[in-house]
């Protein structure tokens, strides 16, 4: 889902005022920052950064934050709400993201007349080349016009510049809870690289999890052979309905 809403992102001012130019402030695992107009923004200023905001988890606190272990960027990723842990679960299961920022910087931009800042939620590196700007948001919230309002120029900004941009604000219940499920086959140490080729050769598109399950185990109890279909499902090697709860079952189908 992308919001749009037209409005003006100047670098113009009125006569007296200070020159702003939409600006993009990116923080470094050396403590520095540096201040990159958007319209020079590569991906490659990501390179060593940090989440824009840090954070703490303290009792009583209203949101949900934490760290998750991605498989994707091989280390942890910051997340401040089960709705932004949902959104990175799917981005760390999802082939077509080489990488993730959490809070990748702060933007700044004059916005109908008044200087306006923003940190976006995640920025995700595609496969195709491209970079997405995600935000997350409950859906309900998006019924409030200043929150609308409030994410529109982020993305005006970010879509002006060739990047893609979204407004994220859930999925299916049955899908998130079966790519939970399959989170945890996400490490390479949890099935042998080779039990995972071998089941790779077993499987055959069109299987039913059932039959693929069974042919794998040659003998020994069907259970002992899921973990490496799984783990297959979870790398996008091999891919099914996830809208359907989790039984033997699911199709199977091997990705090109």
């Amino acid at each position: 889902m992308t919001t749009v809403l037209c409005m003006a992102i100047t670098g113009s001012t009125p006569p007296g005022r200070k020159h702003v130019l939409a600006m993009t402030s990116i923080r470094y695992d050396d403590a520095s920052v540096r201040e990159v107009p958007v319209r020079d923004l590569r991906l490659a200023d990501f390179t060593w950064s940090m989440p824009w905001r840090s954070f703490r988890s303290v009792q009583g606190q209203t949101h949900y934050s934490g760290r998750y272990a991605s498989a994707t960027t091989a280390g942890p990723v910051v997340y401040e709400s089960r709705l932004e842990l949902a959104r990175l679960l799917l981005a760390d299961m999802d082939p077509a993201v080489r990488g993730i920022y959490a809070q990748p910087c702060r933007l700044t931009a004059r916005v109908g007349g008044r200087v306006r800042q923003h940190v976006p939620d995640f920025l995700l590196a595609m496969a195709s080349g491209t970079v997405r700007v995600v935000n997350v948001k409950p859906a309900d919230r998006l019924a409030d016009p200043k929150i609308v309002e409030a994410l529109a120029w982020p993305g005006e900004l970010i879509e002006r510049h060739g990047w893609e941009y979204e407004v994220w604000s859930g999925v299916d219940r049955t899908v998130l809870e079966n790519v939970r499920f399959l989170a945890a086959y996400r490490r390479p140490d949890v099935v042998p690289a080779a039990v995972i080729e071998r089941a790779w050769r077993s499987v055959q598109d069109g299987d039913r999890l059932a039959e693929a399950e069974r042919r794998l185990a040659a003998g020994r109890p069907d259970h002992e052979a899921r973990p490496p279909v799984l783990a297959l499902l979870w790398s996008g090697r091999l891919t099914t309905d996830l809208s359907r709860p989790l039984s033997g079952d699911w199709v199977l189908r091997r990705s090109a």
